[in-house]
């Protein structure tokens, strides 16, 4: 791994172990560095229109909340308009925008994907200098290369791994499985419960990667841990690592057992949160804010997460904070832009988002409301056990969307777990040397 991508994945696992830590504001008084930003801002109106760019997938972002968007509005005369793009185009879609410079205003977008597929350093500003920028507590989630690019009122990073309906897991006497061959005796019972076992929605090819990227990463801390730096030093290949393979074909097996959805390439991750609040399925391989998102229109719901079961007594999969705001350096209206982090980052809209969102929060000023139970048993069962391995995608440092779309052709039966790995080879290298990476 470069040292610059290095200390990003450090950073990361800085931040997640910060989760064990209820990141409690202080009870300062008098006006911030954010309220004077809102007083400043609200003293003359303005008639420009934002545009903020974001996957379709993440429409439920707290950053584009009705409320919030009309309160902006109203303060600033400044209203934002929606560029949602499809989840499985938002890189390419991303990409093709900066290179003609036709960009957004604000994009919400990945921190590290920013890294890898946006090329960060060249075409986002730098905010090391925002009035908000003194009262973040963990800046590491929100920088790379030793500079702040991105913005976040919390600095929770996304656990990924099995989410599942503790309900279902109850009423049928299972318990959590810690090995592949425990998993399908869960599968098996829940099957005969009449109740799907795993709702696979790869119609997102993102989806499919949720199991290989937790599997992939724990077995490289647990047997090779210069496995990726050896990778991205192109002294291994991915096909040097028949584990791999296997790890590819036991999600594949799980869907031709059964336990699957039928149409896994046609539904979509959309559909998820409806699956579950309808108790058609009981699990899904995905990260904790699915929990979070179907908490939000059912609080009765009874979920929890597991890590992947792949091997023995796994690790829980830790990928960087999603979600951040990022402003492109082409942007018509940089200032305005920033206008609306500042005004996000004020102490009364960043408390109303953290309380509503129950974020760990990443300001000064801001408190960390009680952590919800499904959080709390994270913290309980893996963060503070240190039974945490950050995922693949924080080593992988190029365009992971051909991965993605190898993983939907296996699920074709077009291609092998073999093949996947080896067409995954050769366009890795071709992007590694594209992006000039040393040893291609």
């Amino acid at each position: 791994m470069k040292p610059k991508m290095r200390t990003i994945a450090l950073s990361v696992i800085a931040s997640t172990m910060a989760l064990s830590l209820a990141a409690c504001g202080s009870d300062n008084k008098g006006e911030t560095a954010g309220e004077s930003s809102n007083k400043n801002n609200s003293g003359s109106k303005s008639n420009v229109t934002l545009e903020l760019a974001i996957s379709k997938s993440s429409q439920d972002s707290p950053f584009i909340a009705d409320w919030l968007l009309k309160e902006f509005e109203t303060e600033t005369g400044i209203k934002i308009n929606l560029q949602l793009i499809p989840a499985e185009q938002s890189t390419t879609v991303l990409q093709t925008k900066l290179a003609v410079n036709e960009v957004p205003d604000l994009i919400q977008y990945n921190l590290a994907s920013a890294v890898t597929d946006l090329n960060l350093e060249r075409n986002f500003e730098i905010l090391d200098n925002e009035p908000w920028v003194d009262r973040i507590l963990n800046a590491d989630v929100l920088s790379a290369y030793g500079n702040i690019y991105s913005f976040h009122v919390s600095q929770d990073t996304g656990m990924q791994g099995v989410v599942y309906n503790k309900d279902i897991f109850e009423e049928l006497n299972l318990e959590i499985p810690t090995s592949y061959e425990e998993f399908l005796a869960v599968c098996e019972a829940i099957k005969a419960s009449g109740v799907t076992p795993v709702f696979m929605p790869y119609k997102d090819a993102w989806a499919a990667n949720i199991w290989p990227a937790a599997a992939f990463a724990d077995y490289a801390a647990k047997n090779d841990p210069t496995l990726f730096d050896d990778i991205n030093a192109n002294k291994k290949n991915w096909t040097d690592i028949p584990e791999l393979e296997g790890i590819l074909d036991q999600q594949y097996q799980i869907f031709k057992l059964g336990y699957t959805n039928a149409d896994v390439l046609s539904d979509s991750y959309d559909m998820a949160v409806g699956k579950f609040l309808n108790k058609e399925v009981a699990m899904m391989f995905m990260g904790d804010w699915l929990i979070q998102n179907i908490e939000s229109q059912d609080p009765e719901m009874n979920l929890g997460l597991f890590a992947i079961p792949y091997g023995e007594d796994p690790t829980i999969g830790a990928s960087p904070l999603g979600g951040q705001l990022f402003i492109p350096k082409n942007s018509k209206h940089i200032a305005e832009a920033k206008q609306y982090l500042a005004f996000i980052a004020s102490p009364e809209i960043a408390q109303k988002i953290v309380d509503e969102e129950r974020y760990v929060s990443n300001l000064s000023d801001v408190t960390t409301p009680e952590q919800p139970a499904y959080k709390q048993e994270i913290i309980d069962n893996y963060i503070t056990p240190k039974k945490v391995t950050l995922t693949m995608d924080a080593h992988t440092v190029v365009d992971q969307n051909e991965w993605y779309r190898n993983l939907q052709d296996h699920f074709t039966g077009s291609i092998t777990p073999k093949e996947v790995l080896e067409n995954w080879d050769v366009k890795f290298k071709d992007l590694m040397k594209a992006k000039g990476v040393e040893g291609f």
